[in-house]
């Protein structure tokens, strides 16, 4: 009878945390997925005329009377133009540094993998430090020809070479993997039937890497669709700078600015849909695999035309050095004082961790012959109130982000794979999935857009809090952040789910653990290392995020990505904040410390087996040992050792 009060006792207290936790997902899926979008769809049809009359067709008359269409047709030309600039850069690094035999190619690895560990606005950042009109590279041009333009560095043609060497981090990740898994029986097999180098590469080698072209097609469409630090910062007008200057204006600079911005995110919404859509439809659709029992690894292929061969290096080395150049000077002149940085010229005699570091006054005389002193208009990265204000704030932010939406998928996981072989709750499972994976059907901008103005009131839904107001700032900072990550973080780790062993699960439950002692006990160690490598790549890309910084940009949000825009557009006024460029540039060789620091623990330390590990530590024991040899404290050590052994 007990037992049996107890059974019913457990029951209800399940059923109780069902029901709390899908009243809890159903709240925030709505709360802060659904209804802020839906919000935005309809202010565009309840916008209002001077006379206070609501006219659903106003915002529309006045998209297609005005000149908003051209901010679409810039978005579409630049994102068109991407696909195929960086499609043919993409493709020809990854086939210059794995498939083709170049000398040097490790080192050609390393420069085109640079994009990694710094984009957006630092990336941005450093393209203009070199070539806008005060740039390095430009003055060099402008001396070997005269009659240059200064200023050409502005506008699409920046945009678009900005963004195609950008914009290649993704084919130096995913492609190399597709290039490195082709079975080299085939090229093989291909090069005896008599085919030549190149038809085997167009013939054969192509068709298996079409699948991940495809999507890294449609990742760059979108990308261009939505690009947003690029075109603010090198003056172009596309969609999102568009959207962040009308969600920031009022009725009183110009006609229903919010509708318009609404209409545009919506309009973006629209086409990332679609082309979502549309690659689902074509992986459902199949794709080229090998049929070779036993794969040989791929062997780089020389290129036997002496004159191709050339050319084929002359290539790769140009690549190199556009890649390499932003970085290299970037670096060097971080460690430059602020006179030397603000002026571009390089003195190999000045080296200084001012721009990190340091504190200077500086004094100027004003056009009445008054000299005038600025206390600490010369500091360092970490020596800057505003600067430090930022990291801190970008660090605390993205951590809480990325590790929030790391928590909140690995219960969802949990709970989809509960599930997975009972027909009648695979329903809910999908759905709970379904709901996760929502926000890549919507740009990002939309969904902080859709945010910024819901949340901008005493809103019922958020117990009448204003959550754009003030601090409050933060925490809806934090929110978008996790809703942004969580389809990402949802594929990763489902994906890490698959490789638990089900008979570990079943062997703990039949040892008598209950279900939360097992995903504790048995389950997160295992899933565990993918978990901390969703959270190091959601952090390291929310670290320098740009397009929700600058949606929500406030007094109290101010993010590290926004401090870094700003620096030169208050550098030098009045005397102040004179060392902004050199503050820059080291705040740039910063995040690619601290983004190197992470890739490295995700992809190079994170992603060694038991196997690989005991055998660096076996290396690293070894090596101890010849270095105690050689300091006369090998006999000392191996002593207790012999007499160990005997014992």
């Amino acid at each position: 009878m007990q037992n049996t009060i107890k059974r019913k006792g457990q029951i209800d207290l399940s059923m109780i945390y069902k029901v709390f936790g899908g009243v809890l997902f159903i709240y925030l899926f709505l709360g802060f997925m659904v209804i802020p979008c839906i919000n935005t769809l309809t202010s565009i049809f309840t916008a209002k005329d001077r006379a206070g009359n609501t006219d659903p067709l106003a915002v529309i008359r006045f998209f297609l009377a005005g000149s908003m269409p051209s901010f679409v047709w810039n978005s579409l030309k630049l994102a068109i133009c991407l696909v195929i600039t960086v499609n043919v850069v993409g493709i020809s690094i990854v086939l210059l540094t794995e498939y083709f035999d170049i000398k040097g190619a490790k080192i050609l690895r390393i420069g085109y993998m640079t994009t990694l560990i710094y984009s957006g606005v630092a990336l941005v950042t450093g393209y203009q430090f070199l070539y806008d009109g005060n740039g390095i590279m430009t003055k060099w041009l402008v001396e070997m020809f005269p009659g240059m333009n200064k200023q050409w560095f502005s506008g699409f043609n920046a945009v678009l070479f900005t963004m195609t060497f950008a914009c290649t981090s993704n084919h130096a990740l995913f492609l190399r993997n597709a290039i490195r898994g082709i079975d080299y029986n085939t090229v093989e097999a291909a090069r005896n039937l008599g085919a030549k180098p190149f038809k085997v590469l167009f013939k054969v080698v192509m068709p298996t890497l079409l699948p991940t072209l495809f999507s890294l097609t449609v990742m760059t469409f979108i990308t261009g669709l939505c690009a947003m630090s690029a075109p603010t910062l090198l003056g172009y007008n596309s969609i999102n700078p568009e959207i962040v200057r009308l969600a920031g204006s009022t009725t009183a600079d110009e006609a229903f600015p919010q509708a318009r911005a609404a209409l545009l995110s919506v309009i973006l919404a629209l086409f990332t849909i679609v082309l979502l859509l549309f690659l689902n439809h074509y992986e459902h659709k199949g794709h080229y695999l090998s049929v070779s029992k036993t794969k040989a690894k791929l062997v780089k292929q020389k290129i036997q035309n002496p004159a191709a061969n050339v050319l084929a290096h002359i290539y790769a080395y140009v690549l190199f050095i556009i890649y390499m150049t932003p970085v290299v000077m970037i670096i060097l002149f971080a460690f430059q004082n602020w006179s030397a940085v603000r002026t571009k010229t390089l003195d190999l005699g000045g080296w200084t961790l001012s721009n990190f570091f340091g504190v200077e006054n500086y004094s100027y005389t004003r056009s009445n012959g008054k000299v005038t002193t600025r206390v600490g208009a010369i500091s360092g990265v970490f020596s800057n109130e505003k600067t430090v204000g930022g990291i801190r704030l970008s660090f605390i932010l993205s951590a809480l982000a990325a590790a929030l939406a790391c928590v909140i998928v690995v219960i969802a996981v949990n709970y989809i794979f509960k599930f997975r072989g009972k027909h009648k709750s695979k329903r809910r499972a999908a759905l709970v999935e379904g709901c996760l994976l929502f926000p890549w059907l919507l740009p990002t901008i939309l969904i902080c857009y859709s945010f910024r103005i819901f949340f901008n009131n005493d809103v019922w839904y958020v117990f009448g809090q204003n959550l754009y107001y003030k601090e409050n700032v933060r925490l809806l900072i934090i929110i978008a952040y996790t809703v942004v990550k969580l389809p990402f973080a949802l594929r990763m780790v489902k994906a890490a789910f698959y490789a638990i062993d089900e008979e570990l699960e079943d062997a703990a439950r039949n040892l008598g653990a209950s279900r939360l002692v097992t995903f504790l006990r048995v389950k997160l160690p295992i899933v565990l290392p993918s978990v901390l490598a969703v959270f190091a790549l959601n952090f390291n890309a929310l670290f320098t995020e740009y397009d929700m910084g600058a949606t929500f940009q406030s007094s109290e949000g101010t993010t590290y990505a926004m401090v870094i825009q700003s620096m030169c557009n208050e550098e030098g006024r009045d005397g102040m904040n004179m060392n902004a460029s050199g503050r820059r540039c080291a705040s740039t060789v910063f995040i690619m410390i601290v983004s190197g620091l992470i890739l490295y623990l995700v992809y190079g330390v994170g992603s060694r087996d038991l196997g690989e590990r005991l055998a660096i530590r076996e290396k690293r024991r070894k090596r101890l040992q010849k270095i105690k040899g050689k300091l006369g404290m090998g006999h000392a050590s191996a002593e207790p050792a012999e007499q160990q052994e005997t014992v």
